[in-house]
């Protein structure tokens, strides 16, 4: 028993690892990269940011959007090919709790899309290599922004999704990994003595008193 406790609790300690890994460091389409926000769209690449000036001021942010409140989301463009490219922006409420891997498949999934999309910029083209748009959050929640390149030769399009939340960090199943931790590790210390120990420790110096 004592040994299987063990066994699982190095297993969960090893989940908990992965999955902090993944959820700090690719929450879907966004990857980190000398800690800026890089969103991929296709093949190209663009930074991103989020703003919001009226209560946090320069400071900036990526996944993790703090306040309910007015937000700038400014991209850079590290591709030329965007500059000459159509580019709209898209927030949807993340209706179907497609969450941190959110793609692609998942936008194309919501049944009324117009209905779950909260603000929409229409395409424009940003020669000047930066591409922003500004919305006011009403309220907390999960969303996903969905960035849309047309190219500018070809009838084709190239689209960038990625889950953001707003009003506090989603720490999605990192609580329920640390709560197991726990309990596997309170199992090993009981079945291992430990509780025994703790008695004896309690019960010589109770005597020694």
């Amino acid at each position: 028993m004592t040994n299987l406790l063990h066994k699982l609790n190095a297993v969960i300690v090893a989940l908990l690892a992965i999955t902090f890994s993944v959820s700090v460091t690719a929450h879907g389409g966004v990857a980190f990269e000398e800690d800026l926000c890089v969103i991929s769209i296709n093949f190209m690449q663009a930074h991103f940011t989020v703003f919001q000036p009226e209560t946090r001021q320069n400071d900036e942010f990526c996944e993790d959007i703090p306040d309910v409140t007015n937000s700038v989301f400014v991209m850079e463009y590290l591709h030329e090919l965007l500059n000459e490219m159509n580019v709209d922006f898209r927030i949807v409420r993340d209706v179907n709790n497609a969450g941190q891997f959110a793609d692609w498949e998942d936008i194309q999934g919501i049944d009324d899309l117009a209905a779950a999309t909260v603000y929409y910029q229409e395409p424009s083209i940003e020669s000047g290599g930066y591409y922003r748009a500004s919305y006011q959050f009403e309220e907390a929640g999960t969303y996903i922004g969905v960035v849309t390149a047309e190219h500018p030769t070809e009838a084709r399009n190239y689209n960038a999704v990625f889950y953001f939340q707003v009003g506090g960090r989603d720490w999605g199943t990192i609580p329920l990994f640390i709560a197991l931790l726990l309990i596997a590790q309170g199992g090993y210390w009981f079945t291992s003595g430990g509780y025994q120990k703790y008695k004896e420790k309690k019960k010589s110096s109770g005597l020694e008193a």
